[in-house]
């Protein structure tokens, strides 16, 4: 166990790191003013090292690519993406218009309700989480699920499948952060099989779906 001195100069250490990396920053963005005479390029750089920050806790390379390529490789993620299903509307309990959305950011009917084809009243983005098996080599095919929540009705399924010809069609489909639907793996969805919901609304994936956690250790 360590004694009080020992974690006391531990601290100072992971202390004078810390200010040591800060200066070199500081450092650095003088030195862009200073090169390009722009407050501007001080201000890019300060976002560039932000959204670094930020990007930390997330999956490899959540910072450079849309999180279906870290999950499925880049030509299921296209494929995945081309497949996507229309984000429509379905009217909810009390009758109003509701489009499928993220759960962990809405689970209320008020924050759901479709004002255009790819956002809500709220400013809401319509969302689908997606779950996929890879049986070509047995098979020959890939099976897409598309999972729609709408608070109030649930879950709704969609399958899509495609075979090698179809994965090879779809290399030039983008994949990119804006698009709609919002696609979010289920393979690397933290926490996803502990989430709770009130009765009726349960997915049927949880504890189905297989986790994927590319670049980790296992």
């Amino acid at each position: 166990m360590l004694d009080e001195e020992t974690e006391r100069g531990a601290a100072s250490v992971e202390h004078v790191g810390l200010s040591t990396l800060i200066a070199l920053l500081l450092i650095a963005v003088v030195a862009t003013i200073g090169a390009d005479g722009e407050i501007d390029a001080g201000r890019d750089l300060g976002a560039s090292i932000a959204r670094r920050i930020a990007c930390g806790p997330h999956l490899p390379d959540a910072c450079r690519h849309h999180p279906l390529a870290p999950a499925y490789g880049w030509p299921l993620a296209r494929l995945a993406r081309a497949l996507a299903p229309k984000p429509l509307a379905k009217p909810g309990p009390s009758g109003l218009p509701l489009a499928p959305v993220d759960f962990r950011r809405c689970r209320r009917e008020s924050c759901a309700v479709a004002a255009s084809p790819h956002l809500t009243a709220s400013g809401r983005r319509t969302t689908a989480f997606v779950s996929l098996r890879d049986e070509r080599r047995t098979l020959g095919w890939v099976e897409l699920t598309y999972w729609l929540y709408r608070p109030g009705l649930g879950w709704e399924r969609i399958v899509r499948r495609a075979g090698q010809a179809q994965v090879e069609a779809a290399a030039g489909t983008p994949v990119l952060l804006k698009d709609d639907p919002a696609l979010v793996p289920l393979e690397t969805l933290p926490g996803r099989n502990h989430y709770e919901f009130p009765p009726g609304e349960t997915p049927p994936w949880q504890w189905h779906v297989d986790g994927r956690y590319p670049g980790w250790s296992s």
